[in-house]
């Protein structure tokens, strides 16, 4: 952790819904003026896809048949624990960009399944963001979770992050229900080893929860709608809150332990906003105190 270099992490499992969390805190950013660096979880992934894909299909020769993304095998956890080190030092630090699909080959100018090469954050930035699988992961040799000042864990319901990845795979990435699910099976043990227990570590979490029938997530047609859902809204410190003030100005919203506030899924959004501003703002008045 540091005053004058603070680092966010938003971390969660693929298809959890990472990504669209990231945008609120874009927002947050861009209206009060807050100067982010970014990284993207899928940079420091050890192999590009074509490697992966080898790496996967050697370690089924031998019998393991549940090498996945999700583990320390397959990521560079130490060189994500120095950059994380090196920005809470002095402001700097290394990190690249993984080239999913054409539209980012064209951006980046590196193939799809690469990745472009290393690069430096400008100097002067207020705070780094994270979002990925691995922003909270602690270990026998790594503590990421330890050089983070705010941790945030996306964690649905484990049924609608499969209905969610199973959508995403197919529409945006051509994935037949098969292989995303032959995926899900493969990445279990890693799941419950390395991504499962970073929702101990985070300061909050935000965990929704469907209304709707979602007991078999391979045949769902539909991904249940933000209406159809609620949000379970964990904080691992409420000391500070002002849960009287939250439950006023989100409708609907109820405490379900001292620790825990639901909501309707249609009000994540300004509940993102509600939490998180002032703790992002906090932040960044330290820092600039501190200079």
């Amino acid at each position: 952790m540091s005053v004058k270099h603070p680092i966010i992490a938003i971390t969660g499992s693929s298809g959890a819904g990472t990504t669209s969390v990231r945008r609120i805190f874009e927002q947050i950013f861009r209206r009060e003026k807050v100067d982010a660096v970014y990284i993207e979880g899928d940079a420091f992934h050890r192999f590009n896809r074509a490697e992966m894909r080898e790496k996967m299909a050697s370690a089924a020769t031998t019998g393991n048949h549940h090498y996945s993304h999700f583990g320390p095998y397959s990521n560079l956890f130490e060189e994500l624990e120095k950059t994380f080190a090196d920005y809470a030092a002095n402001g700097g630090g290394l990190t690249r960009h993984y080239v999913h699909d054409d539209v980012e080959a064209e951006m980046h100018g590196a193939p799809p399944g690469t990745f472009t090469d290393w690069y430096a954050f400008p100097p002067g930035s207020d705070v780094l963001f994270y979002e990925g699988l691995h922003g909270a992961v602690v270990t026998e040799t790594v503590n990421i979770a330890q050089h983070v000042d705010l941790k945030i864990g996306v964690v649905p319901v484990i049924n609608l992050e499969w209905i969610q990845k199973l959508h995403r795979d197919r529409s945006l990435r051509g994935y037949s229900t098969e292989a995303v699910t032959d995926t899900v099976l493969r990445r279990m043990p890693d799941y419950i080893n390395y991504i499962c227990p970073q929702f101990s570590e985070t300061d909050i979490n935000f965990q929704r929860v469907p209304t709707v029938d979602t007991s078999n997530p391979f045949i769902a047609r539909w991904i249940p709608t933000p209406d159809e859902s609620m949000v379970v809204i964990r904080f691992r410190n409420p000391r500070g809150l002002d849960f009287p003030y939250l439950l006023s100005m989100i409708q609907n919203s109820f405490m379900s332990r001292a620790n825990s506030i639901v909501i309707p899924g249609g009000k994540l959004d300004i509940a993102m906003q509600l939490i998180l501003t002032p703790m992002i703002l906090k932040l960044v008045e330290r820092r600039r105190r501190s200079l």
